[in-house]
C-alpha cells in the first residue's frame, strides 16, 4: 500500500473513532428546584469531569412539573427539596434518594459587616421597623431587604422556623426574588441586600455573599447535627426505577464519598447512608 493510501486510512480511521466516540457520550438532563440546582450542578460537573456523560441542569421547574417532566421522559432526574409524595412515586415507578442537607439561612451582601442577627432584628428588618444597617451594629447602609415567594422552599422554612416572621406581611418594599438564581444574583450585586438562601450560594458566591449566624448560631454540620441551628431544607433526587445505567451511576457517585466531599465543600450536609 502507497504511502498516500496508509495516510488516507489513518485519517479515515481516526474519523471513524472520534465519531463512535462522540456518539458514545451520553447525556442526562437534570431540572427542578431552583433552590437546590446550585449543589447538583456542582455535583453534575465533578461528575462529567470524570465520565464521557455530560450533564445538562435545567433552569427551574415547579413540584408538579419536574414529576411530569421526568415520566414524560423529557428530563432523567427530577431535583426536590418538599411537596414529594413518595407513595404516590413509588406506585408510579420512582426512586427517590435524599442526598443532602443545606442549611437556609439570611445572606447578605459583602458590603453587609454583620455576622449575626437575632430573630427579632430579623422582623425588625422584614417588617420595615428598620432600614439601616446600623441598627443592626453594621455600617451607615441602607438595607435593601429581599425575599422569596411564600410557596418557595427557602420562605418555607424561614417562616416556620421563625416566629415573628409565620404570619408577617412584609411590605411593598420588600422585593421578592421569584427563582433562587434571582436571589443570589441580587445579593451578590446589590449593596446593602439581604434575603433567604442557603449557604450553598454563598459558599458559591466568591466572597461576594456572607452567611449569617441566627440569635449567634452558626450554619455547621455540628450544629445542624445537633439541632441547634434549625433552618434546613432537604435535597431530594428522583429518577425512574427503569433509569438507565448512565443516571443510576450518577446517583451513585452522588451517594459516594466523593460525591459526600463536592457537596461538603459547596456548603451542603451529605445524607449519612
Amino acid at each position: 500500500m502507497s504511502n498516500f493510501r496508509t495516510r488516507v486510512c489513518i485519517v479515515l480511521a481516526a474519523l471513524i473513532a472520534a465519531t463512535t466516540a462522540a456518539s458514545a457520550q451520553t447525556t442526562l438532563k437534570v431540572d427542578g428546584s431552583t433552590g437546590a440546582m446550585p449543589l447538583v450542578a456542582a455535583l453534575a460537573k465533578a461528575h462529567e469531569a470524570a465520565t464521557s456523560v455530560k450533564i445538562e441542569p435545567g433552569k427551574g421547574l415547579g413540584t408538579a412539573a419536574r414529576i411530569e417532566a421526568l415520566i414524560a421522559g423529557s428530563i432523567d432526574i427530577a431535583v426536590a427539596s418538599h411537596g414529594l409524595k413518595v407513595d404516590d412515586l413509588v406506585k408510579r415507578g420512582m426512586v427517590i434518594d435524599e442526598i443532602a442537607r443545606t442549611p437556609v439561612v439570611f445572606g447578605v451582601n459583602s458590603s453587609v459587616h454583620v455576622t449575626s442577627l437575632s430573630q427579632a432584628q430579623i422582623c425588625a428588618i422584614y417588617s420595615g421597623a428598620v432600614a439601616n444597617w446600623m441598627a443592626a451594629g453594621g455600617p451607615d447602609l441602607a438595607i435593601a431587604a429581599r425575599t422569596r415567594p411564600d410557596s418557595e422552599v427557602d420562605a418555607e422554612v424561614v417562616r416556620d422556623g421563625i416566629a415573628c416572621l409565620k404570619t408577617l406581611k412584609m411590605p411593598e418594599a420588600v422585593k421578592v426574588m421569584q427563582r433562587g438564581g434571582d436571589m443570589a444574583k441580587e445579593l451578590a450585586a446589590t449593596t446593602g441586600a439581604i434575603g433567604m438562601t442557603t449557604t450553598t450560594v454563598a459558599e458559591q458566591s466568591g466572597g461576594k455573599i456572607k452567611a449569617l449566624s441566627l440569635d449567634g448560631v452558626a450554619p455547621t454540620e455540628g450544629n445542624v447535627a445537633a439541632g441547634q441551628y434549625r433552618l434546613v431544607r432537604e435535597v431530594f433526587l428522583v429518577v425512574k426505577a427503569s433509569a438507565p445505567a448512565a443516571t443510576k451511576n450518577f446517583i451513585a457517585f452522588v451517594k459516594s464519598a466523593e460525591g459526600a466531599k463536592i457537596i461538603k465543600a459547596n456548603g451542603a450536609i451529605p445524607k449519612v447512608p
